[in-house]
């Protein structure tokens, strides 16, 4: 045999050799329930002269993160930054996010200095097992904000019973005095 032949044998041999087994029928596989953000982009941040405060995630522990914006977020900008997730540049430095799929739908009102977050049933797949770092993100963030102090959590206009640091559950609002343990600087 020529070279030729022996490189397009081996080519073959490794193709159909390479362990990954096959499905008789295809599967069915469901997508996480959304929405999933779409206005703000994800992988650079604007470099603007106001700043947002977003708290990440990293090594289990709930980190402040400064963005500069082109100007001051309202609060649904802001919730839906943190949506959205770190940049490209965030996750460079192990920073991540424990909301996707351990917390859906999310919508957001403010009543006097109270935030008031809607929040839709996670999907029985999510296998999300973090949600005390979820919620302990969004309380972060909103608390960040100099008018907000306490974040209330809704599903379906009911209080919804939340983790703290703690790992009890509350159905109050939440300050970031109740996420303390976890919240850390860089």
């Amino acid at each position: 045999m020529n070279r030729r032949h022996l490189l397009t044998v081996g080519l073959v041999a490794l193709l159909t050799g390479c362990g990954i087994p096959t499905d008789d029928t295809p599967r069915v596989v469901q997508p996480p329930r959304g929405p999933f953000p779409t206005s703000a982009p994800v992988d650079s941040a604007p470099a603007g002269p106001a700043t947002e405060t977003l708290c990440l995630v990293r090594d289990n522990r709930i980190i402040p993160v400064l963005r500069r914006v082109d100007r001051p977020a309202s609060i649904d900008d802001q919730l839906r930054d943190l949506l959205a997730g770190p940049t490209a540049a965030e996750r460079d430095t192990d920073l991540t996010s424990a909301l996707p799929g351990a917390v859906n739908g999310v919508g957001v009102t403010l009543t006097g200095s109270q935030a008031r977050v809607a929040v839709d049933e996670p999907g029985d797949d999510a296998g999300r097992s973090d949600e005390v770092l979820a919620f302990g993100q969004i309380v972060c963030t909103l608390t960040s904000r100099g008018d907000v102090t306490a974040v209330a959590f809704l599903r379906d206009g009911k209080p919804l019973g939340v983790p703290r640091a703690d790992g009890s559950l509350s159905e109050q609002p939440l300050s970031r005095a109740d996420y303390a343990p976890l919240i850390t600087s860089r």
